[in-house]
């Protein structure tokens, strides 16, 4: 009976803590005015969390201690928008934006036309929609990635992790807004990478032998189709909304109506915004806009300009591509030139060299700028660069600058040294060396002190290991002191040699030691990972593991069965059974299990019905989407290719099946349909 009783009284506390923790996420992660620390929020969080262990019955989907959950997804499903996402047609000029502002004043006819002016954020665009819920409110279903406009990418279990998206929204809420209560809404925006965000994932990623991403925008884009909810969580993203719709229809206040109604229903909404009614005002706001993009802290690439008034947009209507009712004006590049006064060569763990122009520090777009990426011997050769030339650097869409071209003329004559690109490296002396077909030069000293240093960050990086507290200066240390020489020797260390590092008192030497060990019970996801195989990242590594369920399975596997696995073609599987052909590396597997690192995994289960057959999928079949019918194949034992070849077995083939079934009628190979698949699987 006293269980019964206490029930309501339970019920009621956890909603109190998931109210008080909805408002703290809403006033950090929308208005940036936080009221309470982060220690504060953590012990409401943790509150939460134990009432909600004790009694998951009472877990509802829109508590905040359910926005990571669950495994990493397959893939990705697609489903159809609402109304298309379109693109926007751009100016580049004042004159191209009058020419614009003429058109629209001819076709509005006698409406009024005045303008909101946002800033155009470098991101993705998403579209989340919106279903009734309980007690009048609104809760989140689903989120969609663009895609091609009419259909994207159902990404919400990503989409749920950040927490300038709100998992539900209140009745009173919708009444501010003036959104009807019980009937779905859609909230459109942009998931943009803060700048500190992007800087320190490109730096992780380095330490994981990742290619770094580009700019905030391409990591805002891969971060969203990461399968991994728990990664994006990691990332920083945030969202930004710009457009409501109400029963697949534009929100009928107008525009700025719709940013205040956002607003109201707790979105961030970027503040950078205003009303103009002529060219002369728009082209004042872009300036002030460009002029304060540098402090921003996330990418901007143009202002966005739209009619306000909802009905002279729907008199305006759209092109082909496009509505006649909006436009973005796109900034130019920011650049500078500067002299080049040296090339710096850096070696990272896969002992690959990587040149670093060093410039004489010019002034960017509100940043000082002293260093630019070369990428590449290639890149320089082909640039012709010599030390002292005066170069073009560029700071666009990309935080990272590079060097766009050389300037040659009377008040910047060329430099005099050319640079020649090292045949030694430069951190051990040994010879490095370029495979065919590559573009990078390498290190190939297994024992090279610039390999071992970036190997051992990796291996603790949070996304590998994740033992904290091994960062940079602690590496050092180690190094210095000969305490380790490979990342095995790691789990040897004793809280007495860690308390001798310079900084590290007994207790935070207790607390490294801790990591290091708990690090052991990582998976053998993270093992693989923190190897450091070339091109072989998180998703990867997740697949192989699941694959081969043990490292030993792994080490021993043959390249047609790493092929099997999805996403490993010849590359992959050549830079790991190169890997593992190496005496050196298989006998730190055998340190790290002596060690009592886990090496083991829950091996996927597959059948054998269409072993060693190859499928092609072209068009679209009936019952099952792509990826379905790629899983059902893969699970059967049966390996997809992305091009028809004579190594294909079968085409499965559907309605509007283009080119690779006229491939196949060519070289002769055998077309089925969606039933004759599943009569394959059924064996």
């Amino acid at each position: 009976m006293a269980e019964t009783a206490a029930a309501p009284n339970i019920t009621r506390k956890m909603e109190k803590l998931r109210d008080q923790l909805r408002r703290h996420e809403h006033l950090y992660y929308v208005l940036d005015a936080p009221e309470i620390s982060d220690a504060e929020y953590d012990a409401l969080m943790n509150e939460l969390k134990k009432l909600e262990a004790a009694h998951p019955d009472l877990i509802t989907p829109d508590s905040p201690t359910q926005r990571v959950g669950g495994k990493p997804a397959e893939g990705f499903r697609k489903a159809q928008h609402s109304r298309p996402m379109l693109s926007l047609d751009n100016a580049y000029t004042a004159e191209e934006l009058r020419d614009w502002d003429r058109r629209v004043h001819e076709l509005a006819g006698k409406l009024a036309v005045e303008y909101t002016a946002e800033l155009k954020l470098d991101g993705l665009s998403v579209a989340l929609l919106y279903q009734a819920a309980g007690e009048g409110g609104a809760r989140l279903a689903m989120g969609l990635t663009r895609g091609d406009g009419q259909t994207g990418e159902d990404v919400t279990s990503n989409i749920r992790t950040m927490r300038s998206v709100p998992l539900s929204i209140s009745k009173e809420q919708l009444r501010k807004a003036r959104v009807p209560q019980g009937q779905a809404f859609e909230v459109r925006g942009e998931c943009v990478m803060p700048e500190a965000a992007f800087e320190r994932t490109n730096a992780e990623r380095e330490r994981e032998g990742l290619p770094a991403f580009v700019n905030p925008r391409n990591s805002a884009a891969g971060t969203v189709r990461t399968l991994d909810p728990s990664i994006v969580a990691t990332r920083g993203l945030v969202f930004f909304a710009y457009f409501l719709l109400i029963d697949g229809e534009y929100f009928a206040a107008g525009q700025t109506a719709t940013l205040d109604a956002l607003t109201a229903l707790g979105f961030r909404v970027n503040p950078h915004r205003g009303r103009v009614r002529s060219v002369d005002e728009m082209m004042k706001f872009i300036d002030d806009a460009e002029s304060r993009r540098a402090r921003l802290g996330y990418e901007i690439d143009g202002v966005v300009l739209k009619v306000d008034s909802h009905a002279a947009q729907q008199r305006l209507g759209y092109t082909g591509r496009a509505p006649r009712w909006a436009i973005a004006y796109k900034f130019t590049a920011q650049s500078a030139v500067t002299q080049l006064e040296g090339i710096m060569i850096t070696v990272g763990r896969s002992g690959k060299l990587t040149p670093t122009a060093m410039l004489r520090p010019a002034f960017v777009g509100g940043v000082t700028i002293s260093r630019a990426t070369l990428h590449n011997a290639d890149f320089i050769e082909r640039m012709g660069l010599k030390i002292g030339d005066w170069v073009k650097i560029e700071r666009g869409g990309d935080v990272i600058p590079k060097v766009a071209e050389v300037i040659e003329d009377k008040e910047h004559p060329r430099g005099k040294l050319r640079f020649s690109f090292p045949s030694e490296c430069p951190e051990c002396g040994s010879p490095v060396v370029r495979e065919e077909g590559e573009a990078d030069w390498r290190c190939v000293n297994l024992d090279c002190p610039a390999k071992l240093r970036e190997s051992l960050l990796h291996f603790a990086s949070r996304g590998v290991m994740n033992i904290e507290g091994l960062g940079d200066a602690a590496v050092a240390q180690l190094l210095e002191r000969g305490m380790v020489k490979s990342v095995a020797d790691l789990y040897a260390l004793t809280v007495d040699q860690l308390s001798g590092l310079e900084r590290f008192a007994e207790k935070s030497a207790q607390t490294l030691f801790s990591e290091i060990q708990n690090s052991k019970k990582a998976g053998l996801a993270r093992v693989i990972m923190g190897l450091g195989i070339r091109f072989v990242g998180e998703r990867t590594a997740e697949l192989l593991a699941a694959e081969f369920g043990s490292i030993d399975a792994l080490m021993d596997a043959p390249a047609e069965e790493l092929e099997r696995v999805e996403e490993v073609g010849p590359r992959i599987s050549r830079a790991v059974l190169d890997f593992f052909l190496r005496p050196a590396n298989r006998d730190l597997v055998q340190k790290l299990k002596k060690a009592g690192v886990a090496m083991t995994a829950e091996k996927k289960q597959r059948t054998s019905q269409l072993a060693s057959l190859t499928f092609v999928l072209t068009g679209t079949l009936p019952n099952l989407t792509r990826d379905e019918a790629k899983e059902k194949i893969e699970a059967a034992g049966g390996k997809v290719a992305g091009s028809v070849s004579k190594k294909t077995s079968y085409v499965v083939a559907g309605e509007e099946a283009g080119s690779k079934l006229d491939k196949a009628h060519e070289l002769k190979i055998r077309v089925i349909d969606e039933a004759g698949l599943m009569k394959l699987l059924a064996g």
